[in-house]
């Protein structure tokens, strides 16, 4: 069984910073791409960023400049740095990851159960 668990989300004011990690666990072989996405309400999931085993990342265009992705591969664990946040961050973030299990010669998807980031005007 994989766990994906979030954390560090809060309130925070307009310019303000915050950093949200994900830890997975279980019996994992091999983790490949991580990433981060979010959903505002009455909007659809978007990915905001995503970072490879390698280290390579993307980032959507509305957070660029702004977001930084980084993991720790030793403790499975993928972070998000918020800084300069606007209102429209708004939303609940989710962890992503591709995961190889035992048994398995294939990854899986998982998600994490979301944490809420609040960004006031």
């Amino acid at each position: 069984q994989v766990q994906l668990v979030e954390s560090g989300g809060g309130l925070v004011e307009a310019g303000g910073s915050l950093r949200v990690s994900c830890a997975a666990s279980g019996s994992i072989l091999r983790i490949n791409a991580m990433g981060w996405y979010r959903q505002a309400p009455g909007k659809q999931r978007e990915l905001v960023a995503g970072i490879t085993s390698g280290g390579g990342t993307n980032y959507a265009d509305s957070v660029k400049g702004r977001f930084t992705i980084s993991r720790d591969n030793a403790k499975n664990t993928v972070y998000l740095q918020m800084n300069s946040l606007k209102p429209e961050d708004t939303a609940v973030y989710y962890c992503n990851a591709h995961i190889r299990v035992p048994g398995k010669n294939y990854d899986s998807n998982y998600w994490g159960q979301g944490t809420q980031v609040t960004v006031s005007s």
